[in-house]
């Protein structure tokens, strides 16, 4: 196993935790980071399998409110979408026969936050890449595989005070997708989205309003 972030402390903390791992820190908005992360699996491991792309910050934007409301947009797409998109190619290039890519996306990817426009825009962009490379791979090909978690109980989401699924129960409801080569996984109250957005996609849209 290989985790990457930008934060050493935790990266330190999970290296501890899980000593046969490898634990590298990089941004993956950067292309010689991706680059050198790539390259020190293959030092450590030879191959990689499965490949997540998880990362995600989200930033709320009023564009009601006047001209700062694209402040730091760019870092913001980059990491929720085109990073991924980059990653994604970089690998499957490295390792033609990767088995799974799995993109964890957000139930906003489906219906936009009010206060986060273009989190919702991004994760819906990643939504879209997934399924179109999964189209590209059928039927014998890479796994692709998206997450669409709830509210997750990440440090993203430390503020929030709605519930939270824990991160374990996200990890778990992926693996059995993995598992099963299911192409979503929708896991805690995300798997009531795409019915509720069929029968009352206006209720979802004022229930998402108040978040």
């Amino acid at each position: 196993m290989a985790v990457c972030g930008r934060s050493q402390s935790a990266l330190d903390r999970f290296a501890r935790e899980h000593p046969e791992a490898l634990a590298i820190r990089a941004d993956i908005t950067d292309g010689a980071a991706r680059a050198a992360m790539l390259d020190a699996v293959t030092d450590r491991f030879g191959r990689l399998d499965v490949l997540v792309n998880n990362a995600g910050i989200m930033v709320d934007r009023d564009f009601a409110a006047g001209p700062d409301a694209t402040r730091d947009l760019d870092a913001e797409i980059a990491v929720n979408l085109t990073a991924p998109v980059h990653l994604t190619g970089e690998a499957l290039r490295r390792w033609p026969g990767l088995d799974a890519v799995v993109f964890v996306t957000s139930g906003f990817a489906l219906v936009s936050p009010t206060r986060a426009p273009t989190y919702g825009a991004a994760k819906a962009g990643l939504h879209g890449f997934a399924e179109g490379l999964r189209r590209q791979f059928a039927p014998d090909g890479t796994h692709v595989l998206e997450v669409i978690p709830p509210t997750t109980d990440t440090p993203m989401n430390a503020d929030k005070t709605v519930r939270k699924l824990p991160a374990s129960a996200v990890a778990a409801a992926t693996l059995r997708a993995l598992d099963k080569r299911r192409p979503m996984a929708l896991p805690g109250a995300s798997r009531l989205l795409p019915g509720m957005l069929r029968l009352a996609p206006n209720l979802m849209g004022r229930a998402v309003g108040k978040l």
